[in-house]
């Protein structure tokens, strides 16, 4: 008990453990739509592109969180637009607007006088959040995840079959966009604990382990969340008395919870696979 209370006797300890938990949760939500849909690298282009809004959010001295948003949102338009309106593919659309955007943004911080160090936004900075920071996160986490609760029956739709989601009266297209300013937001949010480089993962890595242990999306959407929220505990933890860097320790637990699902499930596991030479693939999701 000694072990567990400890950290939590600093109020940046408690911070920490706050935003990194709300983020997991966040991103543990989405991650189930994004693994569905195979909007895995989308994901990582929203996350890289916001960095060049971060940094001038900085510059203008605006929250960090405002800067983030318009340019994850203007990612998401450029790809739309070079898919829509060329003989481009999206794999390609992506690969060209997130990768400039995030040169843009290595090149404004390495020509942005600043008393801060700007690398954090990058890496994240879970012990220095503030108050502020954390009424931000707590904020922009919320309507993110009301947004995905109250939408969840047509996303999920649009994520299993456009077709029907169509021809019962959905609009795939609002619902893709939607979506879309979702994933946004949600970099947001995971960008104070983990920072643009690793916020893929979270957005990932909960999803695809809750694939895993499942094949139905309504037990995906609990237990994608709890694994990404004990994750983001036991890596707090770890990187607290290891004496390491925090967010890539939460990053380090979820890649340790994949590999574990990965071997061990009981029902389709790669060590129960391996002893069986009439294994079959998972089956779809219900």
């Amino acid at each position: 008990m000694e072990l567990l209370a400890e950290p939590l006797a600093y109020g940046f300890m408690q911070r920490a453990f706050a935003v990194s938990v709300l983020a997991a949760v966040v991103c543990g939500v989405l991650s189930c739509w994004l693994v569905l849909i195979g909007w895995s690298l989308m994901g990582d282009a929203v996350s890289h592109a916001v960095l060049p809004g971060v940094v001038l959010a900085y510059v203008l001295g605006v929250p960090f969180a405002a800067g983030a948003l318009v340019f994850g949102l203007l990612a998401v338009a450029l790809i739309g637009e070079v898919r829509d309106r060329s003989v481009i593919r999206e794999d390609a659309a992506i690969g060209v607007v997130f990768t400039v955007l995030f040169a843009l943004g290595l090149v404004l911080i390495s020509v942005t006088p600043s008393q801060t160090d700007l690398n954090h936004i990058l890496f994240g900075n879970l012990l220095g959040v503030s108050p502020e920071d954390l009424l931000q996160v707590v904020l922009l986490g919320a309507v993110t995840l009301a947004v995905l609760v109250l939408k969840r029956r047509d996303l999920t739709l649009y994520a299993f079959d456009t077709t029907h989601a169509q021809a019962v009266g959905l609009n795939p297209r609002r619902l893709g966009a939607l979506l879309l300013a979702v994933l946004a937001l949600t970099v947001v949010v995971a960008l104070q604990a983990v920072g643009v480089v690793l916020v893929v993962a979270m957005l990932i890595i909960p999803g695809a382990t809750a694939r895993l242990l499942t094949d139905r999306f309504g037990r995906m959407l609990v237990l994608a969340p709890v694994l990404a929220a004990a994750c983001a505990v036991v890596g707090i933890y770890a990187s607290y008395y290891l004496d390491t860097s925090s967010g890539p320790m939460v990053v380090l637990a979820q890649g340790v919870s994949f590999l574990a699902a990965y071997l061990l499930v009981p029902a389709r596991g790669l060590l129960r696979r391996c002893g069986r030479r009439d294994a079959h693939a998972p089956a779809p999701l219900a």
